[in-house]
């Protein structure tokens, strides 16, 4: 078997949860490889509604085991939180594996976190102030603290010395605060390495063996292509790549195993944070889509920010899909946009020049980009008990088919509600 990557084809909040869950009951692995928990994927199955930011959304299948890579942030206080919040639900206990080579988020990342974005003030870059960009910047600056870290005192005392030699500087003279001593970090990061401990392993030889044996892995990214540092709306991204294509190397797989990737997309498109957004609406038809948008409206899993909302914009979908190398697409929330008569789709912009363009442009020249829309036929109905694509409207098929076309890749997954079982799976 190989390993099938599922990743976001836009800004994030495609619904990149709902599709692990369902494709997690015929999986023997779920992976998350990178990022932290700045983003939450929604979840509504049998066990009722959830939101998780750590766990790998297959951890509601018990014969599935759970997996964080060594690619991702782990906030460990949010995962014990996570992982006690399923026990007074009643899921059963997950099968958990986590990377004795992930690193931690720690109390002082998200200290500055938010201390950097109250000084930007109205320059920030809407954060969600988990501590996410000071994480990965200790990261790639070789002043991160992995989990393996944890079990040695004298080693672990050395790399906070060594990581909070700048930060005070800039904690006393830049932000006006006192300065942290690593002695004052180390009793609770020993007890974390404590809690952590049944939890880890070598994942890539877990994983490697997993492939010898021929089962299947689902790897679940965070986010989506639009905020991926180098192919996305650069600065305005996330911190960590977003892609399928650092998929194996966050999980620790060899880069051949993955030879399927599902990219998620709604059938709108939706946005948290700043940054250039071409299709954006604004007013009453901005919240009248975003109150119907998914289970509880469009708003963030975390910050319960009201999310910037749109009609499908086809040049930011393709150049998503482009980038991940999606093999299929799965196209989420179809059901919300059944209150229309008439559907805009955005299929070129016009920039700032009066040039029209159907690639999707980087810096200035997308930020004054104007979309060119085309209208088609809505249905005007309930779809959310379709489970064949042949029970759809044919307005709603029609839409479909469009999208599939502006994209240019085959759609095979159509979700017309927010359950695991309101999916339509789309046969060749």
């Amino acid at each position: 078997m190989t390993a099938t990557a599922i990743v976001g084809a836009n800004w994030g909040d495609e619904g990149k949860g709902k599709m692990t869950d369902a494709l997690a009951a015929k999986s023997d692995y779920a992976v998350r490889f990178q990022g932290g928990s700045n983003a939450g994927h929604t979840i509504i199955n049998e066990y009722g509604k959830f939101a998780l930011r750590t766990l790998p959304s297959g951890v509601f299948n018990p014969e599935v085991t759970s997996v964080i890579g060594p690619g991702t942030a782990l906030d460990a206080d949010i995962l014990m939180k996570e992982l006690a919040m399923l026990a007074e639900r009643g899921v059963p206990a997950p099968l958990l594996r986590i990377s004795d080579r992930a690193q931690l988020v720690l109390p002082v990342h998200r200290l500055f976190d938010e201390l950097e974005e109250q000084r930007l003030g109205d320059r920030s870059f809407g954060s969600t102030r988990m501590g996410i960009a000071p994480f990965y910047a200790d990261k790639y600056a070789k002043l991160g603290i992995q989990i393996a870290d944890l079990f040695d005192a004298d080693r672990l005392r050395e790399r906070l010395a060594q990581l909070l030699e700048a930060k005070n500087v800039l904690l006393v003279h830049l932000y006006g605060r006192d300065p942290i001593a690593a002695d004052d970090l180390l009793p609770e990061l020993m007890e974390t390495g404590e809690r952590l401990r049944p939890y880890l392993c070598d994942v890539s030889h877990l994983l490697a063996e997993a492939l010898e044996r021929g089962e299947s892995i689902l790897l679940e990214g965070q986010l989506g292509a639009l905020r991926d540092p180098d192919h996305g709306i650069y600065p305005y991204s996330t911190s960590s790549s977003t892609l399928a294509g650092f998929a194996p190397v966050g999980a620790g797989l060899p880069p051949h195993a993955i030879q399927n990737v599902l990219a998620v997309t709604k059938a709108y498109s939706s946005c948290v944070g700043a940054g250039p957004f071409v299709t954006e609406l604004a007013g009453g038809e901005a919240e009248e889509l975003r109150r119907r948008g998914g289970d509880a409206g469009e708003y963030g899993v975390n910050t319960r920010r009201p999310r910037r909302v749109g009609w499908f914009d086809a040049v930011a979908t393709r150049y998503g899909c482009a980038v991940q190398g999606a093999t299929s697409v799965a196209l989420t929330n179809l059901d919300v946009l059944g209150y229309l008569d008439e559907i805009p789709v955005c299929i070129a912009y016009e920039l700032a020049d009066g040039t029209v363009t159907d690639r999707f442009p980087a810096g200035a020249r997308l930020a004054g980009a104007k979309p060119i829309w085309r209208k088609l036929a809505g249905w005007r109905g309930d779809i959310s008990d379709a489970r064949a694509f042949e029970e759809l409207p044919p307005e709603a098929r029609n839409y479909v088919a469009f999208m599939e076309a502006a994209i240019g890749v085959r759609i095979s997954y159509v979700s017309v509600g927010p359950r695991r079982d309101q999916l339509i799976v789309r046969e060749e």
